[in-house]
């Protein structure tokens, strides 16, 4: 019995230096574009099948057919989720082609047949792939919209799918909406776009008309300049105690004093 225990421990101890081995030499290609072994790909599939089935089986589903609710999540899936998972009519994007493991084409099927995984999905993400756990910032109400939305996407075309997007209220989850039909990170370049057009105008536009002349132009480089050139004298003078007072002596100086034939400075 001693003898088969410590074999038992032997063998566990140089499997796992070969296993040690293998991870630290590098010889696992973790790119993208290399597939796993059919065994490996096997293995990966059926622990996160039997994962998500264990996780989702308590999981009550409510009653998924009320038509604002799928609307909702028609505005959520094209805000958050074609880029991956695509729309009817919709081409293969860069994202979606370069993932692995490739998101599926959920306008050609469904994540799940039983929507308590589909839900659990969406909410958790995928350790390891391309899905967030969108439960981080979604509450549950729009998940399951989501859902919802997501058991009618293999019946509709792309015209019914874009007029389903068009009547939502776009990306909503409880804060943070965007309009229907556009891209959540689009919007926030463009509203920057904007803001920094309205900087510029503001650097360049106030110069200009906030000049004494009023000529455009001549407030970058111009009024602004001897503006701020004056405007800093002004302070240092009175801090040096050379403001108005000293300026008045040295105008009275030079306007009011001058020396006479015999050598002698007179005021007056």
């Amino acid at each position: 019995m001693k003898r088969i225990i410590i074999s038992f421990v032997a063998f566990c101890a140089l499997g796992l230096l070969v296993v040690a081995g293998v991870v630290f030499s590098g010889l696992i290609n973790v790119a993208a574009d290399d597939p796993h072994t059919e065994a490996v790909h096997a293995f990966l599939e059926t622990a996160r099948n039997r994962s998500v089935d264990v996780r989702s089986e308590d999981i009550a589903v409510p009653s998924l057919d009320d038509e604002d609710q799928i609307r909702a999540g028609a505005g959520n899936y094209d805000s958050m989720c074609v880029g991956c998972h695509l729309a009817p009519g919709m081409a293969e994007t860069e994202l979606s082609n370069g993932l692995y493991p490739a998101p599926p084409n959920l306008a050609e099927a469904g994540i799940y047949d039983n929507p308590a995984k589909t839900f659990w999905v969406i909410k958790h993400g995928i350790k390891a792939t391309g899905m967030p756990a969108w439960g981080k910032s979604m509450a549950d109400p729009y998940i399951w919209g989501m859902v919802a939305f997501l058991q009618k996407l293999p019946d509709l075309d792309a015209g019914a799918y874009r007029a389903l997007v068009a009547s939502s209220g776009g990306h909503q989850h409880g804060g943070g909406e965007t309009p229907a039909g556009n891209d959540e990170h689009g919007d926030t370049a463009s509203d920057n776009h904007h803001q920094d057009d309205s900087n510029s105008s503001d650097h360049h536009g106030s110069s200009s008309s906030g000049g004494v002349t009023g000529q455009s132009g001549s407030g970058h480089h111009g009024d602004n300049e001897s503006d701020d050139h004056h405007a800093l004298d002004e302070p240092q003078a009175v801090e040096n105690g050379t403001g108005s007072d000293s300026a008045d002596e040295e105008g009275k100086s030079s306007s009011e004093n001058h020396v006479h034939a015999d050598g002698k400075q007179h005021e007056h």
